[in-house]
């Protein structure tokens, strides 16, 4: 038995507008802003991760153990190529490839600095 249920997935980030966005971009759904401080994005599978603002974000440094990832979102696409020059048009960064097709994975940060996979389903 559980004591609860999941509500929400929480980044913090300088800009929760952006962020949202960025993520609506990369996996669908709908962006509903509060106002500047909390927005949140419905994901079209029901998912919803919510972004708050946090103006002095110490970003992740990937992979970097004094300023570690935390946590991170694994984004299942079924061309890593084309997932790849999509979320990199919307402000990824890539920081690890997937070392020459070794790995069915590829680490990006998204424009707050946040780490996220992009993984071959």
């Amino acid at each position: 038995m559980s004591i609860g249920t999941l509500g929400s997935v929480v980044l913090d980030c300088p800009d929760p507008k952006e962020l949202a966005t960025f993520y609506a971009a990369v996996v669908g759904g709908d962006v509903e802003a509060d106002d500047d401080d909390w927005v949140e994005l419905r994901a079209a599978d029901g998912v919803k991760v919510s972004f708050q603002r946090a103006p002095e974000l110490r970003a992740p440094q990937w992979p970097d153990p004094e300023r570690p990832q935390q946590f991170h979102i694994d984004v299942a696409v079924e061309d890593l190529d084309a997932a790849q020059e999509a979320v990199l048009a919307l402000g990824a960064k890539l920081l690890e490839d997937d070392h020459g097709g070794e790995r069915d994975w590829r680490v990006f940060s998204d424009p707050a600095g946040h780490p996220f996979c992009l993984c071959a389903c």
